[in-house]
């Protein structure tokens, strides 16, 4: 029972560096997406309870802003610019790269040991730089599959994760 109140130790600290202010349910839930990488339902609802708001309320606020997530998300983003420039380059080589280094299968875009998440995205402001892509906050123009392939490599031998 014990190990079920202490993911809740986390939201507790948060709520309180917030003074149980539902006015800052924002930074709030920023702050628990940056915890836990995501906004898990039972934390949503926890937090609804603690502020005396609706749940619909902290829901509504967690699904309008693009920010926020739901569902898990690995430690490092991944994001592959699939905008007009980047895909004139050829970004979707750079998808297919990410998805087969990463042994991603259709509809899959975290891995399962929750290192990497691989999102598609419409533009990265970087069109001179195309096909680009982000990882985490470190931009790479000019990709190719290769450059992904040893990318990838590169992060996962620093993890300690031998692939």
């Amino acid at each position: 029972m014990e190990a079920n109140y202490s993911k809740f130790d986390n939201v507790c600290r948060i709520l309180e560096e917030n003074s149980y202010d539902s006015a800052k349910l924002i930074p709030i839930l920023q702050a628990v997406q940056e915890v836990y990488r995501y906004l898990p339902e039972e934390i949503l609802a926890f937090i609804a309870s603690s502020l005396n708001i609706s749940p619909a309320k902290v829901y509504g606020v967690a699904t309008f802003f693009a920010h926020f997530t739901l569902k898990p998300k690995g430690k490092h983003i991944i994001k592959v610019c699939d905008g007009t420039a980047c895909h004139v380059k050829k970004s979707t080589s750079l998808i297919d790269a990410v998805k087969k280094e990463l042994g991603l299968k259709d509809g899959q875009n975290t891995t399962k040991d929750m290192l990497f998440t691989l999102e598609t995205v419409s533009c990265l402001g970087a069109c001179g730089l195309a096909p680009v892509m982000l990882m985490d906050d470190d931009v790479y123009g000019q990709m190719t599959p290769e450059k992904v392939s040893a990318l990838l490599k590169e992060t996962i031998k620093s993890e300690g994760n031998i692939k």
